[in-house]
Order: structure tokens, then sequence, then C-alpha cells
């Protein structure tokens, strides 16, 4: 008897080994609309829901491309979703960066966000060697991403108060660090 094999369109565990950093550019446009115009994605973004190729193409050319730090979170060469850290820009908080990230909803509870975390926090403190803080601010109903975070080896520090105006509202945000001298900083950098 012939075995018949089903192909499934759910990508299988196997497939998360080749998650790497990039630059994002206008050729990702169509891999980024995926997760931008999903409101389940951008539920807990400060940004809101894409409705067009025109309006994503001008946030890649005029926000991320100039970023100083801005990486697309790739499966292979494709973009899944996106990680950045931008520098805390306080007189006297040069010594603070704060990381945050988006992944397409396809992709959630498979690690990979966690492990794009994990490899910021390799690079960051080697690439801005005057950063002594990586932190994250997270809305205190996203528990994903809190859970990220926490797998990560952030430190939770506590809830800020009607910290954050998200799309007309106050919110309460969770606030998460990660210190260039915490041990896993290390541990990251070397496995």
């Amino acid at each position: 008897m012939e075995e018949i094999k089903i192909q499934s369109d759910k990508p299988s565990e196997e497939d998360f080994s080749n998650i790497n950093l990039r630059l994002l550019d206008l050729s990702d446009v169509d891999d980024f609309l995926e997760w931008a115009m999903d409101p389940k994605v951008c539920q807990f973004c400060s940004w809101d829901t894409f409705t067009s190729k025109e309006q994503a193409m001008a946030y890649i050319a005029d926000f991320i491309v100039p970023h100083p730090w801005f990486r697309a979170i790739c499966l292979g060469d494709r973009a899944i979703g996106t990680i950045s850290v931008l520098q805390n820009p306080g007189i006297g908080d040069s010594c603070r960066g704060e990381v945050g990230y988006v992944l397409g909803s396809k992709y959630w509870g498979k690690g990979i966000a966690t492990r794009a975390v994990k490899m910021v926090a390799a690079d960051i403190f080697v690439e801005w060697p005057h950063l002594e803080r990586l932190e994250a601010l997270v809305d205190v109903d996203n528990k994903g991403s809190q859970r990220v975070l926490e797998k990560a080896g952030f430190v939770r520090e506590g809830v800020l108060r009607k910290y954050f105006l998200q799309k007309g509202r106050a919110r309460d945000m969770v606030i998460f660090s990660l210190l260039s001298t915490d041990s896993q900083v290390n541990y990251f950098m070397y496995s």
C-alpha cells in the first residue's frame, strides 16, 4: 500500500531554527504588510493598522530605514517581524536603550520573539558600549510579550500607571530591564 503524505500550510517546528536579524528595506514591504495589517498584531502597537502598500512604503522609507537600530526578524530570508532599539534621548539617560518588537501572529508561541530578543541583547551592549541598561515597556494586558521578556532573562521591575498614550487612551505599562552586567548577557554572547 502506497503511503500518502499530506502537506500542511502550518510550518513545522524545525522550520524555526533559521531565525536571523537583518536590515529591513523597501523590498520587504509585502512581508511587512502581513503583520502590519493584522489587527491582532497591532492591538498593542503605538501605530495603527496599516491600510495600504503606499502607507507601508512611506513608513519604511521615512522611519525604519533611517532608524539607528532597526532589524527585520527573519525566518530564512523572509521578514516575519521587526525588532528595534532606541537610545533614550533624555539628558543623562544615554546609558539606557529601549527594545521593541513585533511578530506576525502566525509565528506567536514558537519562541521566535524570545530568540530575537536574546540575539539583540547579545549584540547591542557590544555595538553600543555606552549602554548599561536595555529596557522594554509592555502593556499590562499583553501577557505574551511579558512572557517573551521573562524567558529572555529580563527582570520585571513594576507597573507604570497611565504611562503611555496608546491610540488615544492612557495605558498602564509593565517595565522590564536587562543590564549589561547581568550574567545572562554573557551567556547570550557565547551561545
